[in-house]
């Protein structure tokens, strides 16, 4: 097990971490910026630039080289986040899914047989998605009413799943059903369902707030048959593979809240020493420096919190209140920056024509998705209680 010297090493990127995060902001300013109001407006990633995000290798972070992937650590996804949140989080939170949820779980929890033949896709071209949300079952998560009914060597999966990310550019799904409603959530488990499976359709795509060019859609599930050897985990313990995972996915939209408010403030700090009003630079009255001064900070300790139960987390050690704590406060800064940075901008931070309104528009559903900020202070609450 790493061993951790010091919070000096818990929040401190190395050279080659601090390469990559580059790396990925350079490739991100270069290819995505230029086309992010375009997605926005069509509310679309187009597939040539997520073939680029796999060329780019950061589709496969967490895969094991022999299986195609880069092999590198939990701590790399996230970083690869936070930069392509800076500028764009819709494209930040494909690679997150990818990478947080799916890869993690398979990794995690797949027998050999299906990481055998899911990883290696999933390095190659492959998108997966995390299919658990329900109509009945947000918060909630256990309250799910999709069936899977045992048929021989195969299950029969029934039910409808909403809120899914990736869902119309996935090729792999895993998707949570309950084998045994009277168990409860000892019931659930977790199914690998492939796009094109007989039963299974991608639904209705939601027309948001943010993330607009995320996809987010719902699943129906009608008699589709899965094979017993596409069981993710073990049977009736899906709900160990979905809170696990959970636990670590939340640290990565962290840090997709870290990376957009940095993009707003970036923005907001540029135009502030351009714009002019009576005769000087805004950037030189103190109201506005010490606007910037205090977001600046609560942004840094916003990433050094994500940083922090990211490294708890490669180093094997507890990290799920850290996790919780990461995540609720960097959203919580996340709109907080994006709110000022449009009131910097003044009238034009109100208009598409700049790019403060729509990070603004992406930050809310930091407070919403993968655990909404009540069940963050739920969890953190239990466990300063024990």
């Amino acid at each position: 097990m790493p061993q951790i010297d010091s919070v000096r090493a818990l929040t401190q990127l190395s050279e080659d971490e601090a390469l990559f995060r580059d790396s990925v902001y350079e490739f991100a300013d270069r290819e995505i910026r230029p086309v992010v109001r375009e997605m926005d407006e069509r509310a679309k990633i187009p597939r040539a630039l997520i073939d680029r995000l796999f060329g780019l290798g950061v589709m496969a972070i967490e895969i094991p080289e022999a299986h195609g992937g880069a092999g590198a650590s939990f701590f790399h996804a996230v970083l690869a986040v936070e930069a392509l949140s800076r500028v764009d989080p819709s494209v930040a939170v494909l690679v997150d899914v990818q990478n947080t949820l799916v890869i993690n779980a398979l990794v995690r929890w797949g027998h050999e047989d299906l990481q055998r033949r899911c990883l290696g896709r999933l390095a190659a071209g492959a998108v997966g998605a995390y299919a658990l949300s329900e109509a009945g079952s947000g918060s909630d998560a256990f309250a799910l009413a999709t069936r899977a009914a045992a048929r021989g060597d195969e299950f029969v999966l029934t039910g409808r799943k909403l809120w899914i990310t990736n869902a119309n550019e996935a090729d792999l799904f895993i998707v949570f059903a309950t084998v045994d409603p009277g168990a409860g959530y000892r019931g659930i488990t977790a199914f690998i369902v492939e796009r094109g499976t007989a039963g299974f359709t991608v639904g209705k795509k939601e027309d948001k707030l943010g993330i607009r060019a995320s996809s987010t859609c719902e699943l129906l599930l009608e008699d589709c048959p899965v094979p017993r050897a596409s069981v993710l985990g073990e049977i009736g313990k899906g709900y160990k593979v979905a809170i696990e995972t959970l636990n670590e996915g939340r640290i990565g939209i962290g840090a997709q809240m870290v990376g957009l408010a940095q993009g707003a403030l970036d923005h907001a700090t540029q135009y502030t020493r351009e714009r002019k009003q009576f005769g000087k630079a805004v950037a030189e009255f103190q109201a506005v420096q010490f606007q910037l001064a205090r977001a600046a900070t609560e942004l840094e300790a916003a990433r050094l919190m994500v940083y922090n139960a990211a490294r708890l987390r490669d180093a094997g050690e507890p990290f799920v209140k850290e996790a919780a704590m990461a995540k609720i406060f960097s959203s919580e800064v996340a709109e907080r920056v994006t709110s000022l940075a449009v009131n910097l901008y003044g009238g034009y931070g109100f208009v598409k024509d700049y790019p403060v309104e729509k990070l603004y528009r992406d930050a809310k559903i930091g407070q919403i998705y993968e655990g909404t900020s009540n069940l963050q202070l739920q969890t953190i609450a239990k466990q300063i209680l024990g």
